[in-house]
């Protein structure tokens, strides 16, 4: 774990090099209102997620015609109704487990999220929609502002990150560990048996010694303490194998649903993570998006989110854990209307607005905010950058405000430096 000289003068944990496979260290989040724990898992969506092709207006005529290679054909998306526009919408033909959860109810599609004069860059998008500060994306993540929020002390597991290294989402004075394998987060030595339990014991002593005088040298003994204390509750979530057999168990070959996987055991062990962040990536589909071709990249994509979620709520649900999950995913763009080119190379660029999906046990599932209207037309009022790219309806931020308020149960507000609270934006 790293920790920069301002961060640690601060008193921020960003973390500091130990002996132990904790890289990005660890620290806290949500503790639920009420009497069950609440869980979030943050889902990014890396690259940028085409809307149209997820969530698709297939009767629009200009679909077709704006998206002659790309647009899925009427006869092969899965149906979900129409939106309060009266636009008819289908999913992409490989979100079939996806189909069944919004079935029941469980699933919401939020259309048209994003922000004023969106960023169509990677870094800076990503880093506004990690924030949830158009003006300062260099902020705090909205997710690691809230764990500072919490009050002390905090199970230094309460936060639990996927991934090999810190995403903005969870910055801030609060640390949270990178776990990308439970079966590696563990004492690092090169020794086993006798040798290895002794050196963690003389690891242990060393660090329950907190010198009055040296508060920079207690944080650090502090914190691996901590360290030391999360390994062999982490340890027992590497055992888990879930409640599901056959095709519906969680792929092998599948990152995201391995890394699920890992999430649905450390909330059935119940080892005090509340917060988890996961990633897939590969949404920057400027070429071979054509979803219509088995195997394609977006095809993949689908298949790869399709099936990692279902295998999570399938699992969630079976160990009767759903009514306190929630997921929520963000994608730092959507993708021009317009495809590239034509044929097997084609695909969309850079765009702006996207859609965002939460899914869970207390989720009122269904289509929030309109389809855009694909007319052309520079006039058109759903459209932007002279019709070429989806204008949002939904500010990102009202969407975290419904999961602060009516999720964490916290003033988003306060943690968003705004009122984006929206009527009529019930997912929760």
């Amino acid at each position: 774990m790293k920790v920069t000289r301002r961060q640690f003068v601060k008193g921020g944990v960003a973390a500091f090099t130990v002996t132990y496979a904790a890289p990005e260290f660890l620290s806290d989040l949500a503790l639920a209102q009420g009497a069950h724990v609440r869980n979030l898992v943050v889902l990014y969506l890396s690259g940028g997620n085409d809307a149209l092709s997820m969530l698709a207006p297939y009767n629009d005529p200009f679909y077709t015609s704006r998206r002659p290679t790309l647009a899925v054909p009427a006869g092969q998306v899965l149906q979900i109704g129409t939106d309060s526009s009266r636009v008819a919408l289908g999913l992409h033909p490989r979100l079939t487990g996806m189909k069944q959860i919004f079935d029941q109810g469980r699933l919401a599609f939020i259309q048209r999220t994003g922000y004023e004069n969106q960023s169509r860059s990677h870094f800076l998008g990503t880093d506004i929609w990690s924030t949830a500060d158009p003006a300062n994306s260099q902020a705090f993540g909205w997710v690691g502002r809230y764990l500072d929020s919490l009050p002390s002390p905090v199970d230094p597991l309460i936060g639990w990150n996927t991934t090999a290294s810190l995403p903005h989402v969870l910055q801030g004075r609060t640390a949270v560990p990178a776990i990308a394998s439970p079966s590696g987060y563990s004492f690092l030595s090169p020794n086993s048996g006798a040798e290895l339990s002794a050196e963690r014991a003389t690891a242990l002593r060393i660090a329950s010694h907190v010198p009055i005088d040296r508060p920079e040298l207690a944080f650090v003994y502090g914190s691996a303490q901590a360290a030391l204390a999360t390994l062999d509750r982490v340890a027992t979530v590497s055992t888990y194998a879930g409640t599901l057999t056959g095709a519906q168990n969680y792929p092998a070959n599948n990152g995201l649903a391995q890394a699920l996987k890992a999430v649905a055991g450390a909330m059935v062990r119940g080892i005090g993570t509340k917060i988890f962040y996961v990633t897939t990536g590969g949404f920057d589909t400027h070429s071979a998006e054509n979803v219509n071709v088995v195997g394609g990249a977006y095809y993949n994509l689908m298949g790869t989110l399709n099936d990692g979620l279902f295998a999570f709520y399938t699992d969630l649900k079976n160990q009767g854990l759903l009514e306190d999950t929630l997921v929520l995913s963000f994608s730092e763009f959507g993708r021009r209307i317009n495809e590239n080119s034509t044929g097997a190379t084609a695909g969309t660029d850079h765009g702006a607005a996207s859609v965002m999906i939460a899914m869970g046990g207390r989720v009122n599932g269904g289509l929030y905010g309109t389809a855009p209207d694909l007319n052309p037309d520079p006039k058109n009022p759903t459209l932007e950058n002279n019709a070429a790219d989806i204008h949002y309806e939904t500010d990102f931020r009202s969407v975290y405000a419904q999961v602060l308020d009516g999720w964490l149960g916290t003033d988003s507000t306060k943690l968003l430096g705004g009122n984006f609270r929206k009527s009529g934006l019930g997912f929760i």
